[in-house]
């Protein structure tokens, strides 16, 4: 007799495996259907390879103003190699970390492409085997796959998603990234600092088109001082593989020739084979399958999270998201709040913004005052020898509640996790800038961000209280 689940989740990312521990953490009988390995993209192709590799980019950076501390290498050598070999273990670790954990907490984890059958029905696929799942709620947790012009001939030898250049061994002497969003910026950042030649090309009128432009700024400044050569208003026409590497023709008319190309121009919802047409699961234009502020779907039963949704493709968002649908598929009420929902670029510098930007208040109507400290001006920022960059703080005018925040430089990743927490809590700036913040430490940019707000910044020369 084939075995009923209470909750049946297709995916084993960071919605999916986060959703199957908290259904069974409930009582819930639960599976969950992978047909890679644990983690989904983020664990296995995206977030942590790239941020193992980040962390050897700045340690590399950091080894390189050794000197600046009195502090000599003879040699300092690079081996890309090795650096690969440590990102796989990494990866390694973590997925074995998920997989016990999902074992831990009595989920059982079919390995297999899971599709919708019917109501209530899953068919479990692997090779040539067939095999079927029963479940009265289905969470579908897919995730998205690189996004690929049908015009550019992606090998993934010579012209590389981010997935292919993840998995190479050896550090090519150039580069050329055609995106210049998140995952685009982020993979010139790293392999610029390893030393390979890095070109990014990019159709927008500029770099990072959702980001702060101030904070953007320390970005591209950081680009310069690499050697990053950067292409904005220009697209990618014709790659063609040649002897030695691929050669580019771009909309300027420049033809470059490279080592490698990587293609960095978004994702795409994974629901190939998913059997959403089957069962009436409705999509949008874009093929996101449609859900409301409860992640349900238009298929009673069934709900979906995370990238396969098309909404903010961010893991945490589809950690947050498995909550609320784990919530409503026993019997819950739950909806969605992404109004604080932090972002983190891991370039160097880092960038990290959370709430609303500058841009936005002014595309809504709402007045601002702005609070801005810099890492220059930071005690322990310059202890460290970190100085690029600052913070900007957005405020309501009148209330003070504040709205958002950027912040480019050192560990802005960590700090933005402040200024989220207090929007959350609902807190003005002046009430986060009274918070006594422990000294010397980055954290106190945040509290004289949040004084600078109405001009009150000890360690700042300007405005004064009006």
């Amino acid at each position: 007799m084939m075995k009923e689940f209470d909750i049946a989740v297709v995916g084993a990312g960071p919605g999916g495996y986060v959703a199957a521990i908290k259904a069974a953490r409930a009582g819930a009988a639960t599976c969950v259907i992978e047909d890679d390995k644990a983690g989904g993209t983020c664990l296995n192709r995206g977030c942590i390879p790239t941020k193992a590799l980040f962390s050897t980019a700045h340690l590399l950076r950091r080894l390189r103003q050794a000197a600046d501390h009195g502090i000599d290498i003879p040699s300092l050598n690079f081996d890309y190699t090795r650096a690969a070999e440590r990102k796989d273990k990494v990866v390694a670790k973590l997925v074995g970390g998920v997989e016990q954990l999902l074992k831990g907490h009595g989920v059982d984890l079919f390995r297999g492409r899971g599709a919708l059958e019917g109501p209530g029905r899953l068919r479990v696929r692997r090779g040539g085997v067939v095999g079927h799942v029963r479940a009265k709620k289905i969470i579908l947790a897919t995730g998205s796959l690189p996004a690929v012009p049908k015009s550019l001939p992606v090998d993934e030898e010579n012209i590389l998603t981010s997935t292919g250049i993840l998995a190479i061994k050896n550090l090519p002497q150039s580069l050329l990234v055609v995106g210049g969003g998140y995952i685009g910026c982020e993979f010139a950042s790293i392999f610029s600092t390893f030393g390979c030649r890095v070109t990014v090309v990019e159709a927008l009128p500029r770099l990072l088109a959702m980001s702060d432009r101030q904070a953007v700024r320390e970005v591209e400044k950081s680009f310069q001082k690499q050697g990053v050569k950067v292409h904005t208003g220009t697209s990618v026409t014709a790659l063609e593989t040649v002897d030695g590497g691929v050669r580019a023709t771009l909309s300027s008319g420049d033809v470059l020739q490279v080592e490698k190309v990587l293609i960095a121009i978004g994702r795409r919802p994974n629901t190939e084979g998913l059997g959403l047409e089957e069962v009436g699961v409705a999509c949008d234009e874009r093929g996101c399958v449609q859900v409301d502020d409860q992640m349900r779907t238009s298929v009673d039963d069934v709900y979906a999270i995370g990238d396969v949704t098309g909404g903010i493709q961010l893991a945490h968002v589809a950690s947050y998201q498995a909550g609320i649908a784990v919530t409503n598929a026993l019997g819950g009420s739950a909806h969605a709040d992404y109004r604080v929902v932090p972002s983190s670029i891991f370039t160097l510098p880092e960038v990290s913004q959370v709430g609303l930007s500058e841009e936005q208040c002014k595309e809504q109507g709402i007045e601002v005052a702005v609070g801005r400290f810099a890492y220059l001006a930071t005690s322990k920022a310059v202890c460290e020898g970190e100085t690029e960059g600052s913070i900007k703080l957005l405020a309501e005018k009148g209330s003070g509640r504040l709205l958002g925040a950027s912040i480019a430089g050192a560990d802005a990743s960590t700090l933005i996790a402040e200024v989220g927490a207090a929007m959350a809590a609902g807190l003005t700036a002046e009430q986060l800038g009274e918070i006594i913040h422990s000294h010397p430490t980055l954290p106190e940019m945040v509290k004289e961000a949040a004084e600078d707000v109405s001009g009150l910044a000890v360690h700042k020369v300007g405005r004064r209280k009006r």
